[in-house]
């Protein structure tokens, strides 16, 4: 990594976590502060989906099952009152982990709407084993009991504003390795299988094992949404494993964008910003919804964040075609004198 790019990115990284812990702080409001835990919560299941699909061109139609997985695994974790948050969130990112491992071993032997669609299969598979063992799970109503907010390091997560900022260090955690692997010769490596995976192969990259790799990955980071999101609704619901879960995390990408990294969570602010106005309209919910995304697809053709950015580079070369060409005045002016 290039000495000025890595204090570019210190410094948006120290942007992000100042943005995160003032705004409680300028803006006291707990319905605010709630918002913005689930904007980070299922932000992270679409940036986690768009280490597929940004990196290796791989939509996976299935990804709530390891938002579920985070969930449920986290909750159980914690009703048994043997472990502590900081544990319990530590064994269920590797439980999902594994999890993800043995999926994956399947599902990243396909491509295209094959690999789309086994995941989603995979996903159906989840949410029914949910519903059905009610035993463990709650079935239908969600796991039973709540979520115990045990406190641990003199941190009592009872509080809100604790919550809050409990779960904003998870998020920037999980953003600060999902960069490093962004920027990494691994994220490039992914990024030569999603444009040409025979070159990749030919030049000895074991294409299987590192696209095995990233699944695994992405599994994990969901899981973490998960988590958040069982803490601050102290449960977890078979919701969180139905399609039209990965399906929202999918609109996210749609409406952010998958090239640029901060894409999905600024799609997932749009949507959840979205759905707010529309519930005291739940009628015409997926009406508008759908216009919003045609509108953008159509128009745009990419999410708003890739447009913009896109628009800032035109820009900018645009202004260094004008500087050069009045510097190339300038030297002709100056050679005639």
């Amino acid at each position: 990594m290039k000495e000025k790019t890595l204090i570019r990115e210190i410094v948006a990284g120290a942007v992000v976590i100042a943005l995160l812990i003032a705004f409680p702080l300028i803006y006291p409001s707990a319905a605010l502060r709630d918002f913005v835990i689930y904007v980070i919560a299922y932000g992270l299941l679409a940036m986690s989906l768009n280490l597929l699909v940004g990196l290796t061109g791989q939509a996976a139609f299935g990804h709530a099952m390891f938002f579920a997985s985070g969930a449920y695994v986290f909750g159980l974790l914690m009703q048994t009152d043997a472990v502590s948050i900081p544990v319990a969130i530590v064994l269920t990112v590797a439980a999902t982990a594994v999890f993800a491992f043995l999926i994956g071993c399947i599902c990243v032997r396909l491509t295209g709407i094959y690999f789309s669609f086994i995941t989603l299969a995979f996903q159906m598979f989840v949410h029914s084993v949910i519903l059905t063992w009610v035993d463990l799970t709650g079935g239908d109503q969600g796991l039973q009991g709540g979520i115990p907010r045990s406190p641990f390091l003199g941190i009592d997560l009872g509080n809100s504003l604790s919550l809050y900022l409990f779960c904003a260090g998870l998020f920037i955690a999980c953003l600060f390795i999902m960069r490093l692997v962004w920027l990494s010769p691994f994220g490039y490596v992914l990024r030569m299988i999603r444009d040409n995976p025979a070159r990749a192969n030919f030049l000895g990259v074991n294409v299987f094992r590192v696209k095995l790799g990233v699944f695994v990955l992405s599994g994990g980071m969901a899981s973490v949404g998960g988590i958040i999101l069982a803490l601050f609704v102290s449960g977890a619901y078979p919701e969180f494993a139905f399609w039209t879960t990965s399906g929202d995390a999918i609109f996210m990408l749609m409406l952010g964008g998958t090239h640029l990294f901060v894409g999905p969570i600024i799609g997932a602010l749009m949507l959840e910003v979205i759905k707010q106005y529309l519930k005291n309209l739940p009628e015409y919910n997926g009406l508008i919804l759908g216009v919003v995304i045609l509108v953008i697809v159509l128009g745009l053709r990419r999410g708003v964040a890739d447009a913009l950015y896109d628009r800032l580079i035109a820009l900018r070369r645009k202004k260094k075609t004008v500087i050069a060409s009045n510097e190339a005045v300038l030297v002709t002016r100056d050679d005639r004198g």
